[in-house]
């Protein structure tokens, strides 16, 4: 989508811009065949497929990044630690694979899988496979790999696929812009759809709503694309050096490198955006940091002036109590 566009339809979901009325009876016809799709799943007439393990889904309800991968990977070491066995299956955004589903691994093509399949084989070292039919990435890694539980990164809307656990994770700066749903404002399905699922989990500041968790990502070390070498953000503070994300919220990013103390002239890019070494070509000779999702991008044509932040998530212990109880809880006989 044009980039002009793009930042049009930003400004009119989160900053109350005037909105033309004749996108309203599109938004109307959207929410009646979101919910109708609903209802046909309900009565059955629509198939779900229940997989023989508890199946996980983190998802969101608005366009654009709330903070999902770093919750599934901090999901994935957290049931490691508790005796479980995950896997992760993901649509696998952007890619162009020739083969669906398919497993990926750490070093697996972006291009081919998508950028966040790649960066959640990286960071879990669990089995991942991607796939556009959710059931059938589910099937694939269940039957080459011992797991017993799954995680869908994303696919809240995917009603095909049973689930034991939905999660719902908001961005808490954004949360759901004007209250609308697509075309006029950010929402995949109305607000109330907040209310069904088992947890919610808000990204940010810590003005909860009742029932919400919070979720912290924090990121405390650079990371150099070509050496290697690490070096504390804060080693950076006062250094005038080039931001770029091609993320769903760059803002988010570039405002945590601003409240470290960087002097950032920034570069935001289309989620999921193909990076060429042009990209990172600027006049400045200066460092250039980027998200940990662009780094698998980018990792091949990198120089040693090039390097990224990776993210965290940190969650309260009401979150695990609740995660814990409700698989053994929901958890298949």
């Amino acid at each position: 989508m044009n980039k002009k566009l793009v930042k049009w339809f930003e400004d009119a979901w989160y900053k109350e811009m005037y909105i033309s009325a004749w996108l309203m009876p599109w938004s109307m016809l959207y929410v009646d065949a979101i919910r109708f799709r609903r209802f046909l799943y309900r009565i059955g007439i629509l198939k779900k497929t229940k997989l023989p393990v508890p199946v996980i889904i983190v998802g969101n309800i608005t366009v654009g990044g709330t903070g999902k991968t770093p919750l599934v990977i901090w999901m994935v070491e957290f049931l490691k630690q508790n005796g479980y066995k995950p896997g992760v299956i993901s649509r696998g955004y952007a890619g162009a694979a020739g083969v669906s589903p398919q497993a990926v691994t750490a070093d697996s093509n972006p291009a081919q899988v998508g950028d966040e399949a790649v960066l959640l084989a990286k960071r879990c070292a669990c089995p991942v496979v991607v796939g556009a039919e959710r059931v059938a990435a589910g099937r694939q890694l269940l039957s080459s790999n011992a797991c017993d539980v799954l995680i869908s990164d994303d696919g809240l809307q995917h009603y095909a696929l049973e689930r034991d656990i939905e999660i719902v994770v908001i961005d808490g700066q954004r949360r759901f812009g004007n209250g609308y749903c697509l075309p006029v404002g950010p929402l995949r399905e109305p607000q109330e759809r907040v209310r069904q699922v088992d947890l919610v989990v808000v990204n940010g500041p810590d003005e909860l709503l009742e029932g919400e968790l919070p979720m912290h990502c924090k990121g405390q070390q650079l990371i150099n694309l070509q050496t290697g070498e690490q070096q504390p953000l804060a080693e950076f503070k006062d250094t005038a050096c080039h931001a770029v994300a091609a993320i769903g919220n760059p803002a988010r990013f570039f405002a945590q490198l601003a409240a470290a103390g960087l002097d950032c002239q920034t570069h935001a890019l289309p989620d999921h955006h193909p990076f060429t070494a042009e990209d990172l070509q600027f006049k400045e000779p200066r460092p250039v940091i980027m998200t940990e999702k662009d780094a698998v991008k980018c990792a091949r044509f990198a120089t040693d002036q090039h390097w990224y932040l990776p993210i965290d998530a940190e969650l309260p212990e009401a979150f695990s109590q609740q995660l814990l109880k409700l698989l053994k809880d929901k958890a298949h006989g």
